[in-house]
């Protein structure tokens, strides 16, 4: 159907891996994401805990990665370690400096990954004995660092290393899969256009605003870390769709933590990325990733002709 050399030799039938989004990726998307032939990724967002953890990993059938926030990893004890005793087929952890979780990963056989923003990052990761890098580009929903867009950032990881690169950020249809393949990407990290799908956690209100959200209908904001009180590194924004509650208290940050009833009355965030225009309808994830697959395979063909 659709292949590259390393999703050929990490054992899936397309090269394709859920992005794993808090709150989103639980283990019935994981499972739906492997039975569709890519890697399904169980996500453990901002609020995780090593019993929320085992009740995803609970849903799980088949193969399946764990994907776990650096500082929530850091600050629930023994996150890390279950993740490991999971032995899941691929751990990632982003979101912070500190790459020595990947001695504990590499010691029990299984191969790592994390999120990059430029050529510095990868090439951090990379002497770090990281196995497959995630070039985040810059319309990615959720949190990341707003720095390259994607195609440029994919350019920039793959002229400083030989490891296999997945590109996220903007891949919602098959146009966009079939650029980053073309462009040397070993597969696609897929996060907005899977969240509208009924195997994901997604509530109802927040899959019908993917549904009828136009791809210009994104901000980047902090505002819903500092209602909650979560302590995301400032470097991390998140790119959700916008609302009033975004509009009105962003850029007025010290001034939204300030007002407790401010931060009491916020709305609940939807995280999305610039590809949400492609979301158009709430397919199932197999349906999703054989109309991308089939299509960029389609055009990837027509290309070489």
């Amino acid at each position: 159907m659709l292949a590259t050399p390393w999703s050929q030799d990490f054992g899936l039938r397309v090269p394709i891996v859920n992005a794993p989004m808090g709150g989103v990726a639980g283990g019935r998307l994981a499972t739906a994401v492997t039975a569709a032939g890519g890697l399904g990724m169980v996500g453990m967002g901002s609020t995780a805990t090593r019993s929320s953890l085992a009740a995803e990993l609970r849903q799980v059938h088949g193969r399946f990665g764990i994907g776990l926030v650096d500082w929530v990893m850091r600050s629930q004890s023994g996150l890390l370690d279950d993740a490991v005793a999971a032995r899941p087929a691929l751990l990632s952890v982003s979101f912070g400096t500190d790459l020595s979780w990947v001695a504990a990963a590499r010691d029990a056989g299984i191969p790592t990954a994390t999120q990059v923003y430029d050529a510095d990052d990868a090439r951090r990761a990379a002497d770090a004995g990281v196995d497959v890098l995630v070039a985040r580009g810059a319309e990615g929903g959720g949190h990341g660092e707003v720095r390259l867009a994607t195609l440029p950032l994919l350019d920039a990881v793959l002229d400083v290393v030989s490891l296999p690169v997945l590109a996220g950020g903007g891949i919602a249809s098959p146009r966009s899969l079939a650029a980053v393949l073309a462009a040397g990407a070993a597969g696609a990290w897929v996060g907005t256009r899977l969240a509208a799908c009924p195997e994901a956690l997604t509530g109802g209100p927040g899959r019908a605003a993917l549904i009828a959200a136009a791809g210009t209908d994104t901000q980047v904001t902090r505002v819903f870390d500092v209602a909650a009180g979560l302590p995301w590194p400032e470097r991390f924004p998140s790119r959700v769709l916008t609302d009033d509650f975004a509009a009105r208290w962003t850029g007025r940050e010290e001034a939204l933590a300030g007002d407790p009833d401010a931060c009491a009355a916020q709305s609940a965030p939807v995280d999305a990325g610039q590809g949400v225009g492609m979301v158009r309808d709430d397919a199932t994830v197999g349906e999703v990733i054989e109309a991308m697959c089939s299509g960029a395979a389609e055009l990837l063909s027509r290309w070489a002709r």
